[in-house]
């Protein structure tokens, strides 16, 4: 049960981090796999690809195509909505962060 709450808060802490990155520059699925393994997170292409394609299709994320090597790559950027969404729940993170490291909660 514990792994199950944790995974689903981590999913929205990967979409985050799959907004910030598909704003700086496009990116594809093993990349993002990659960026999120030095991280710490262990994610899947069982995960990420249907994270980026539900992104897609939330108005998040906009996909192109390229032909790379002979095989079709899929690169995903943000939309003005996956920036927006970016920006407040980058907000919403800093808030959160400053008031616990001000209440001096520890969980160690």
């Amino acid at each position: 049960m514990k792994e199950k709450i944790i995974r689903k808060l981590f999913l929205g802490f990967i979409e985050i981090h799959i907004l910030y990155h598909a704003k700086k520059e496009p990116i594809y699925g093993t990349w993002m796999i990659n960026e999120l393994e030095e991280h710490g997170y262990k994610i899947s292409p069982g995960t990420i690809y249907p994270l980026l394609n539900r992104m897609q299709r939330d108005g998040l994320l906009v996909k192109t195509e390229k032909n790379v090597d002979g095989r079709i790559i899929k690169y995903y950027r943000t939309t003005q909505l996956g920036e927006e969404i970016l920006y407040e729940a980058t907000q919403k993170a800093f808030q959160l962060t400053h008031e616990i490291e001000e209440k001096g909660d520890s969980y160690d």
